[in-house]
C-alpha cells in the first residue's frame, strides 16, 4: 500500500486517480517485497504515476506500452517539470522506476512483452541430444554444457554431419587448425569438449569407439602448480573485514566460513538450500559435481554464522535457496561468479593480493589447514569430494615441514 510511503491526502488521491492508479498499490507491495529502500520506492512510485499520465495524454493504454513508447517517455522526462514529475526532481531515477513498473505489468499480462529476436541459429538436433544426455545422466552444469555445445558444433561444421565418416586423422587435423595461435586455456577447453562429444557418439554407436584416442593432450605437468591459499593470519583478516551488522557483511561472513572451513565450492554455496541444513544432527548436505551428494559436519563457528544470516535473510517465498542478493530486487545468487566476487572484495578490503582471487582460494585454504592439523589425505579427499587421491595429494606440497622430514639428501659430494 502506498500509504506507507506517502501521507499527504492530495498526493495519495493523485497517485490513485491516474491511469496507473489501479496498479500503484500492488506495485508498491512488490517493491517492498523485493527489498527496495524507502526512498527508492517513493521515486519508483512517482515514476509509475508519471508514466500513466504520459500515456493518458497521448490517448494510449498500458497495452500500447512498447519500447518506442518507453523511449519517448524517457525523452519527455528530461525536460518535464509538471506535477506528475514532482517538479522534475525524479528525472534521474524515473527510467529505472519505469523499467520495474513495466516488468510488474508484464508479469500480470497487462502490457505486451518486448519481442526479442534471437539471431543465433538453432543448434543441430545431434548437439541438442548430446547436451541433454550429459545434463540428465552426468548432471553437467549449464555453463559447461554451452562450452561442450560450442566445441561439438565446430566439429560438425568442419568434419561434416555424417559422423560415421570421421577418422582419427581428420579429428587431429581439425584440432591443429583450431588451436593454431590460440591460448593453451582455450585449447584445453576445446579438447575437453571434443572428448565428451566423441564419447557420446561412441556410446550411441554412431562413431568408432577409438576416436577419442585421436585427441591429443596439451603438454603440461598435471598438478604441477602450487595451490594458492591463505595463511592463518590472512584468513583472520578476511573474516575480520566481514564482521558487522550490515546484512551484506553477515551474509559474506557465513559464505566465507563455508568456503574456508568446509572447503565448499562456489557452486555448492550458490545452490545450497534451506532443506540441506540439518540443525538437529549438526550437518549440511552438499550436492557437488555430477550430482555427487555428501553430508558434512557443520562446525560450531560455521553454524552460528549461518544462523545469524538466516535471522536477517529477507523472506522470498519463491525460493528456498539459502544465500540471496543484498541489493534489490532480492533474489537467489545467479552463478558461482557472484560468490567469487564476494571473496575477491573481501580480499581487497583485507589488503590481500593474489593473482587469481576467488572462492577456490578458500577451498585450497581449507585443505591446507586440515593437512597442517594432521588430517590424512584420504579424509581430506572425502571432505573435498575428490575423485582421485592424486588431487588430495596436490595439497601435500604446501606442508614444507613434513616434506623436509621425508626428503632424502641429494647424492654426491657437497661443494
Amino acid at each position: 500500500m502506498i500509504d506507507r510511503y506517502f501521507s499527504a491526502p492530495k498526493t495519495l488521491r493523485r497517485l490513485r486517480s491516474g491511469p496507473s492508479g489501479a496498479y500503484i498499490d500492488g506495485f508498491a507491495d512488490a517493491l517492498t517485497r523485493d527489498g527496495y529502500a524507502h526512498a527508492t520506492v517513493v521515486r519508483y512510485l512517482r515514476a509509475a504515476a508519471h508514466l500513466g499520465v504520459f500515456l493518458g495524454r497521448r490517448h494510449k493504454t498500458f497495452a500500447d506500452l512498447d519500447a518506442a513508447t518507453v523511449c519517448a517517455f524517457r525523452r519527455h522526462i528530461r525536460r518535464c517539470h509538471c506535477l506528475a514529475s514532482n517538479g522534475g526532481r525524479n528525472g534521474h531515477h524515473a527510467p529505472f522506476g519505469v523499467q520495474r513498473f513495466q516488468a510488474y505489468l508484464m508479469a500480470r499480462g497487462l502490457c505486451p512483452r518486448p519481442i526479442v529476436s534471437d539471431a543465433r541459429p538453432p543448434l543441430p538436433v545431434l548437439i541438442t541430444e548430446f547436451t541433454a544426455w550429459y545434463q540428465t545422466h552426468r548432471g553437467v552444469a549449464p555453463p559447461t554444457l554451452r562450452h561442450y555445445a560450442r566445441g561439438a558444433t565446430a566439429m560438425l561444421d568442419a568434419l561434416g554431419a555424417d559422423v560415421r565418416m570421421w577418422t582419427p586423422h581428420a579429428i587431429r587435423q581439425f584440432l591443429l587448425a583450431a588451436v593454431t595461435g590460440g591460448r593453451s586455456e582455450s585449447t584445453q577447453k576445446l579438447i575437453t569438449a571434443m572428448r565428451a562429444f566423441l564419447r557420446y557418439l561412441a556410446f550411441r554407436g554412431d562413431a568408432r569407439a577409438d576416436l577419442g584416442l585421436a585427441v591429443p593432450a596439451v603438454a603440461h605437468w598435471r598438478l604441477a602448480s602450487f595451490p594458492h591459499h591463505l595463511t592463518a593470519d590472512e584468513l583472520t583478516r578476511v573474516l575480520a573485514v566481514c564482521d558487522g551488522d550490515q546484512p551484506a557483511r553477515v551474509r559474506d561472513r557465513a559464505m566465507v566460513l563455508l568456503l574456508a572451513r568446509l572447503g565448499l565450492r562456489a557452486g555448492d554455496v550458490v545452490h545450497l538450500r534451506l532443506t540441506d541444513l540439518d540443525w538437529e544432527q549438526g550437518t549440511i548436505q552438499v550436492t557437488g559435481k555430477g550430482r555427487y551428494q555428501v553430508r558434512l559436519p557443520l562446525a560450531q563457528e560455521v553454524g552460528e554464522a549461518v544462523l545469524r544470516y538466516l535471522a536477517t535473510r529477507p523472506r522470498v517465498p519463491e525460493t528456498d535457496r539459502v544465500f540471496l542478493t543484498t541489493i534489490a530486487p532480492v533474489a537467489p545468487l545467479r552463478s558461482s561468479d557472484a560468490v567469487s566476487s564476494v571473496v575477491a572484495r573481501a580480499f581487497q578490503r583485507a589488503g590481500i593480493h593474489i593473482a587469481r582471487p576467488g572462492a577456490h582460494v578458500l577451498r585450497h585454504t581449507a585443505a591446507t589447514e586440515m593437512l597442517r592439523h594432521g588430517v590424512s589425505l584420504d579424509h581430506i579427499g572425502l571432505v573435498l569430494r575428490h575423485r582421485s587421491l592424486d588431487m588430495s595429494a596436490y595439497y601435500a606440497k604446501v606442508d614444507i615441514t613434513t616434506l623436509r622430514q621425508v626428503a632424502q639428501p641429494w647424492p654426491g659430494r657437497r661443494s
